[in-house]
């Protein structure tokens, strides 16, 4: 079989959908990120198109397919298994030339949906001739090396981020590492890292991803900059503007998620005052994260309807705290405490004062997704004593609430 691979510029063209199920479900949103206006034909939907449709992001004809169906699309997906069913559209689109996809049997088709792997501004499609196995493994391969090997970092710097700018003129992306796994990383963040010419890291992002660092990376180690924390972050910005403006794609990159207790927003203005391009990447909090892989949800159903993520680097008491405890403490839902560990006797202190019951469950974890996570758990009463006597050390999260007990 004699193939000519191409590639569609789907943007403001109609592309018709046969069929309401998994196999349209998978489809539709490659369809919607290359700008198609996508209609589906099916009596019925999944959940998922059933929330395209509400949203106005597809059409949706609730009805079996007829011919004059085809008449207008530029594309036909047939994402249904009645083998009869699929013959008819597919001899509708042959009689308008209408390219067309089956996802019943490709073979009787005259067009399908090769491997596809994305990686920024490129994609890799695999076609084969038939052993579409091996199509999906070279796929495969191409992905790992896009991620993680030598071709992570081809290109120009600040290449594939999104902006349209960086190459140009420098760019920063913020980066947010996650909680302490390597793993953890999301596949923006680690693809931007594999690219960066400069990176700039705080002292709690996971050690293997900078040891993945290529050796012509400029690292600059946050932590080890001689100043108070006022003077540093003005020392930090400074770094990223100078290295962007001399054309350097540059990740920050911190711990858990920028923007929480992370001064990303400082660094995002620093920059936009510079006119320096910035790309924010999420990363996963360690608030969220440490309970959970300790066993904690910050929420379950039936138990608490809500959770507050609240800074400990200030004591309650300190006439600089933003934070409301008396309101916190008449909460019934849970609260989660970042960087509270050495005040942990005042916050507990402060929050029985105001009202909160001394047996409310507690839990504190240490180093929560490394090989020295530790889950220590105890009562509003008693944790503060309990993290004393076990030797629990910082970085660690608390959380207060009935989710403590939920999974016990």
């Amino acid at each position: 079989m004699n193939l000519y691979p191409l590639a569609l510029r789907l943007t403001d063209r109609r592309v018709l959908v046969v069929g309401g199920g998994a196999v349209a479900t998978r489809r539709v949103p490659a369809l919607l990120a290359a700008g198609a206006r996508v209609e589906v034909v099916a009596p019925e939907l999944t959940p998922a198109l059933r929330a395209h449709a509400d949203a106005g992001r597809v059409v949706w004809h609730a009805r079996r397919f007829v011919p004059a169906d085809v008449d207008g699309a530029w594309l036909i997906q047939v994402a249904i298994d009645e083998p009869e069913a699929a013959a008819q559209v597919s001899a509708a689109a042959e009689e308008a030339r209408v390219f067309c996809v089956r996802a019943d049997d490709r073979t009787a088709a005259t067009a399908w949906t090769p491997a596809v792997t994305r990686h920024g501004a490129v994609t890799v499609a695999v076609t084969d001739d038939g052993d579409r196995r091996r199509a999906l493994a070279v796929r495969d391969i191409v992905t790992a090396a896009l991620e993680n090997g030598p071709l992570a970092a081809a290109g120009p710097a600040g290449a594939g981020d999104g902006t349209g700018s960086a190459t140009a003129g420098g760019h920063v992306a913020l980066v947010g590492a996650g909680p302490g796994d390597p793993e953890l990383i999301t596949v923006k963040g680690r693809r931007l890292l594999a690219a960066a010419d400069v990176v700039v890291a705080d002292r709690l992002v996971p050690g293997m991803l900078l040891g993945e660092l290529r050796a012509e990376v400029e690292f600059v180690d946050a932590a080890k900059i001689p100043y108070g924390p006022a003077a540093a972050q003005e020392e930090i910005n400074r770094i990223l503007v100078e290295r962007a403006r001399a054309g350097k794609s540059v990740v920050r990159l911190k711990g858990g998620d920028s923007f929480v207790f992370g001064r990303g927003g400082e660094e995002v203005l620093a920059c936009a005052k510079a006119g320096v391009p910035v790309t924010v990447v999420p990363g996963v909090t360690s608030s969220i994260a440490a309970p959970a892989l300790g066993g904690i949800p910050v929420t379950h159903r039936g138990v608490a309807h809500e959770f507050t993520v609240v800074s400990g680097h200030v004591p309650p008491d300190d006439p600089s705290s933003l934070v409301d405890w008396a309101a916190l403490a008449r909460l019934r839902g849970t609260l989660v405490v970042l960087m509270g560990l050495k005040n942990l006797p005042r916050i507990a202190a402060r929050l029985l004062a105001e009202g909160r019951a001394g047996d409310t469950p507690a839990a504190v974890i240490q180093e929560g997704s490394t090989d020295g996570q530790r889950v220590l758990r105890s009562t509003l009463r008693e944790v503060a004593d309990a993290v004393s006597g076990a030797g629990i050390r910082p970085p660690a999260v608390v959380v207060f609430g009935d989710v403590v007990n939920a999974l016990a």
